[in-house]
């Protein structure tokens, strides 16, 4: 692609130059549109790695975790990702770069780059994994005291909600403004999206993506939230992607749709032609979701408040159970043909940054493929009569993670070190922080 021609033709004066942290906040720089071009031809974009090691609160791991932790790294922009960005007045690009050592090896760190370490296992077997995101969200009322706690928005008719309208057409048409620019802005962007339906909390919001790559959905995945928050701010009010934003509203996932293909013959791997309609690689890939997914819960449940929507009786799964059509498991099989066959993995939250949490997802199923694991048989009836054995607080899938050598060496040890450092910070920061519930319940009681 000519960027330079691509540029002028839309009269950019301006690039933004984005990666997405560990934790999924775009990071980067915003240069003038010359200047970019000029970056292409001497490779002179920079950015400390240090970004990839930066918490949510914006602080840093005591222990080195990089050496020397003030190098910087060379940016280098996916011409592929090149977009307008629709909400300035000003004509202005963006583009996500890659980040390479000065030696030309990649960043290993960064997020983009461990998705793309997972898929090259998949390639090196011949195989192609196809994934369909389906991410889930609240609008809010503008809050500005963080203590007190989030409300539904005023829609159209002028009242918040107070019921629940599961799938609700009305009530989504209550936001029709926001949703409009959306689908505007996400058609510049070049983001894939497709059906938008109500869920279940009050002004909870769920928009699915069409299955495709799995680098390109994840690109896709993190400039929506970007866009999706910023045309929540033009009309007056919030988009979160918190996993449990409201203590008496449900939480906001990231379900996962994946299959894997023969990358020769366009084949799907889990389909079968016996009278299941499935194959042993689909049991194996299901098999390695069943042993590895309580080891990755650090990408998929990555904050402290992702653990609390991961609770009995939530809408949310509590275990790695796998089951036809059931949305109390872990692991759900959508009924299809054998050409569509997949599994849906409900574990991730929709605050989990989305290279890593499909990067995780596939690898937990490649393990499974290598090493020719057996699930558990699929239940009937409900998960939640079942023990919950996924991890209930960070520091638990922390020690998890941190033992599990298989999925280390898919996802890369030095990644791995450093993200276990990066939220073992992030814990402590919390775990200094008082919470209005222990004011209320215990100041004057104990």
């Amino acid at each position: 692609m000519n960027v330079e021609g691509w540029m002028k033709e839309r009269r950019v004066t301006e690039v933004e130059c984005v990666v997405a942290d560990i934790n999924g906040i775009a990071r980067g720089k915003i240069l003038p549109g010359l200047k970019f071009v000029r970056s292409l031809a001497d490779d002179t974009l920079r950015l400390p790695e240090s970004v990839f090691i930066q918490t949510v609160t914006g602080d840093y791991p005591e222990a080195d975790v990089i050496d020397p932790i003030t190098r910087d790294v060379r940016l280098r922009p996916d011409a592929g990702t090149i977009h307008l960005v629709p909400w300035y007045d000003e004509p202005t690009a963006q583009v996500i770069a890659d980040c390479y050592h000065h030696d030309g090896t990649p960043v290993m760190i960064q997020p983009r780059h461990v998705l793309k370490r997972v898929l090259g296992l998949y390639e090196a077997r011949g195989w192609k994994p196809i994934v369909s995101p389906e991410l889930e969200f609240f609008l809010t009322k503008v809050n500005t005291d963080p203590d007190y706690p989030l409300e539904p928005p005023i829609g159209r008719n002028r009242r918040p909600e107070t019921a629940r309208q599961s799938y609700g057409i009305e009530a989504a048409n209550e936001f029709d403004p926001v949703f409009e620019d959306v689908y505007d802005w996400c058609e510049v962007q070049g983001i894939d999206i497709d059906t938008l339906t109500h869920e279940a909390g009050a002004a909870q919001m769920e928009i699915n993506f069409n299955h495709g790559d799995p680098l390109g959905l994840a690109d896709q995945v993190f400039l929506f939230k970007r866009t999706l928050r910023q045309a929540a701010l033009k009309h007056g009010i919030y988009a979160t992607f918190m996993a449990k934003p409201m203590h008496n509203e449900p939480g906001s996932s990231m379900h996962i749709h994946q299959s894997v293909y023969d990358a020769g013959t366009g084949e799907n791997l889990f389909g079968a032609a016996n009278a299941e309609g499935y194959s042993p690689a689909f049991l194996h890939h299901i098999a390695g979701l069943q042993r590895y997914l309580p080891a990755a819960m650090p990408l998929l449940a990555p904050n402290v408040n992702s653990y609390r929507r991961l609770r009995r009786y939530s809408d949310a799964p509590i275990n790695v159970q796998w089951a036809w059509e059931n949305r109390t498991v872990g692991l759900r099989v959508p009924e299809s043909d054998r050409e569509s066959r997949r599994v849906e993995n409900r574990v991730a939250g929709a605050d989990a940054n989305p290279y890593l949490a499909i990067a995780t997802t596939l690898a937990c199923g490649y393990l499974g493929m290598v090493e020719e694991l057996q699930p558990t048989d699929p239940i009937k009836g409900s998960a939640y009569r079942m023990a919950q054995t996924l991890p209930q607080q960070m520091p638990d899938a922390l020690k998890k993670l941190n033992s599990s050598s298989s999925l280390k060496e898919c996802l890369g040890e030095d990644f791995v070190r450093v993200l276990i450092a990066v939220k073992q910070t992030e814990h402590e920061a919390y775990q200094s922080v008082i919470s209005s519930w222990e004011r209320e319940h215990l100041l004057l009681n104990v």
